[in-house]
């Protein structure tokens, strides 16, 4: 067995992995609140995986409700290294149409109100977000999809919105003059926090269906998301396994796994104690120092 251990959070249509050995569903509490459900834990071929379905079986929980905190925090006290977080998008661009995967790079965080840090008052922390994806994983996860025979393309700028309902057609077009290329409503602040968790974050991205930006065409329908939506999931399973296969035996170190060392302002005599003690998966590795 590798020292990986991947945490893949399924997105809306993967709520179960079929390749995964030795599997059994694990319940991790965390003091953040409650994560989308138990995580299921097993092996892919030399690596340990740890998945957890974003909407929880059934997809139960709307995107705004879904506790991003708990999860990754739920993830960093399984054990993770990195994490691959599966999404279903909608696509803002001619070059991405329905059925092709994406390697996002870059985010537009355009949700209101979500918790977006694990810090606060008495633990100041500020990570750096320019490049909020580990290049390296996105690499595997490019190729990854290649072997399972899906098109996939490297690189996209995803928008992050609150839904749950689809855009306007006046909100899809601003989002493509912003730069957006494909859109989704659970991108953010999970990134956000992986990053903040010290853990090595890419998005493999599923496109469903044109947002609602072309001209003559009928706007997002579900029916047909759903339809779309169902053929990417099976695909991005077999993705999934490739991906954990197709990781080198040994895990280099990445420098996101130090992102927090320069990152806490606080005075360490301001430190707020009962915030610590939340932080004790988190940032366990900077406090143990």
């Amino acid at each position: 067995m590798s020292d990986w251990t991947i945490g893949i959070i399924g997105g809306s249509g993967l709520y179960a992995m079929d390749a995964l050995q030795d599997a059994q569903w694990i319940e991790v509490s965390s003091p953040w609140g409650t994560p989308s459900d138990k995580i299921l834990c097993g092996t892919i071929g030399h690596v340990r995986v740890r998945f957890l379905p974003r909407h929880g079986r059934g997809h139960a929980i709307i995107p705004s409700k879904v506790d991003a905190r708990a999860n990754i925090d739920a993830l960093k006290r399984a054990g993770c290294t990195d994490i691959l977080a599966i999404s279903a998008v909608g696509s803002l661009s001619e070059e991405l149409p329905p059925g092709r995967f994406v390697c996002v790079d870059q985010f537009i965080d355009n949700t209101k109100g979500r918790p977006s840090s694990f810090f606060d008052n008495g633990f100041v922390a500020h990570v750096s977000m320019g490049d909020p994806v580990c290049e390296r994983l996105s690499k595997h996860a490019a190729k990854a999809v290649d072997k399972a025979g899906g098109e996939v393309t490297m690189g996209a700028t995803y928008l992050a919105m609150e839904g749950p309902q689809f855009s306007t057609r006046a909100e899809s077009r601003l989002y493509r003059h912003w730069g957006a290329e494909v859109i989704g409503m659970t991108g953010m602040p999970e990134a956000k926090l992986a990053r903040e968790a010290e853990l090595p974050y890419a998005m493999l991205a599923m496109v469903t269906d044109w947002d609602s930006w072309r001209d003559g065409e009928a706007a997002v329908d579900v029916g047909e998301i759903i339809e779309q939506m169902n053929a990417n999931s099976e695909l991005a399973k077999k993705a999934v396994e490739a991906f954990c296969k197709g990781l080198p035996k040994k895990r280099t170190p990445s420098p996101i796994d130090r992102a927090l060392d320069d990152a806490v302002i606080t005075a360490p005599e301001k430190h707020d104690r009962d915030l610590l003690v939340k932080l004790d998966a988190v940032a366990g590795r900077l406090l143990r120092s």
